[in-house]
């Protein structure tokens, strides 16, 4: 657990994590996520990659998750966001890059996501964010969790919240691709970072006490060897965490 002055270290924080795993291993797999969270720890990424202080020739990587019903080329997939804030920016070979697709065979997809997370051994780490309810990769908050990599209808909060990245709400996408619970758990470590007021319930679930929960998917960090949680001063205030 660390918890820093702001979201601004705890990106640096992050950074600096997963430059060490690849560091102490450069041809490390590496889990990455998406959305508004990581974008701060993927510039910083390419921000020392330029200034030669990280290399990711070598690099292989798998995504989290991707919506259904988008290609690689809209602007509002994952293999985009990914290309645009990432792989085009640094030395990474692009054939060594995965992102599932929410197109064709959706049952052949999801079986070949959870073979990219553990074929070559699994990933030196996975980056996650988490969502208001506690969602881990598109995993939302249910009776019952998947364990493996599957496709999520997703919420009417997380359609919200992801509503302000498109022109019309009646463009967010209602499913996705997602790896289950025990293709994310499979990583060797994992680094969640989170920040904000709306993320404070979720992160008590997490933080504050034991109980491991379906209806907050992230409390399954808890059964992880080696999870660590970065948040900001602010979010551990307003979770009512005490360090």
């Amino acid at each position: 657990m660390i918890v820093t002055k702001s979201y601004e270290d705890s990106c640096q924080r992050a950074a600096e994590l997963i430059e060490a795993a690849v560091l102490a291993n450069p041809q490390a797999k590496l889990g990455l996520a998406t959305g508004g969270t990581p974008l701060p720890i993927y510039r910083r990424l390419i921000e020392d990659c330029k200034a030669g202080k990280i290399s990711f020739a070598k690099v292989r990587t798998v995504n989290l998750d991707e919506y259904c019903g988008l290609n690689g080329s809209n602007t509002q997939s994952y293999r985009w966001f990914m290309d645009h804030n990432l792989f085009n920016e640094i030395d990474i070979d692009k054939t060594n890059t995965y992102v599932p697709s929410g197109l064709g065979d959706l049952a052949a997809n999801c079986r070949e996501v959870d073979k990219k997370v553990r074929e070559n051994g699994v990933p030196e780490l996975q980056l996650l964010g988490i969502g208001n309810n506690g969602h881990i990769g598109f995993n939302e908050a249910a009776d019952l969790l998947h364990t493996e990599t599957h496709i999520e209808q997703l919420t009417e909060s997380t359609i919200a919240a992801n509503a302000r990245f498109f022109d019309k709400s009646e463009d967010v996408p209602t499913q996705a691709i997602t790896m289950g619970l025990s293709s994310i758990l499979a990583a060797k470590s994992i680094v969640l970072v989170a920040t904000g007021a709306a993320k404070a319930a979720a992160i008590r679930g997490l933080l504050c006490n034991d109980e491991v929960t379906t209806q907050n998917p992230s409390t399954f960090l808890k059964l992880h060897p080696n999870a660590t949680v970065i948040i900001d001063a602010a979010l551990a205030t307003a979770a009512g965490y005490e360090n």
